[in-house]
């Protein structure tokens, strides 16, 4: 069974930057794309690809976060990451990683980190 543990998050300031990681176990993470994803507090958001990384480091992302989010990984420690910057008050959210670039592979998620961006 794949699991994941994410971790990073934190409260910062608009204009401000985190870096996100999450390390996948239980499967063999080299053959595996990867996505980002995050969901918003309130009724009617679920949960959306933020962006996704493949075996090969072709990646991919929303684009609401295109120039400011990039997503990497370490195919050696079973890590993917999200490097953020210039954060807006609306990438508040919990993030969550999980097989798949495009949209999630599994019903299982792990605890997310929260992201919470304001002044």
């Amino acid at each position: 069974q794949v699991q994941f543990a994410e971790s990073g998050g934190g409260l910062v300031q608009p204009g401000g930057s985190l870096r996100l990681s999450c390390v996948v176990s239980g499967s063999i993470f080299s053959n595996l794309g990867m996505g980002w994803y995050r969901q918003r507090q309130g009724s009617g958001h679920q949960r959306e690809l933020v962006a996704g990384i493949s075996p090969s480091g072709e990646t991919n992302s929303a684009n609401s976060v295109k120039g400011r989010f990039t997503i990497s990984r370490d195919n050696a420690k079973n890590m993917v990451y999200l490097q953020m910057n210039n954060l807006k008050p609306e990438d508040t959210a919990v993030y969550y990683c999980n097989v798949g670039r495009f949209l999630p592979n599994f019903d299982s998620w792990g605890q997310g980190t929260q992201v919470i961006v304001s002044s």
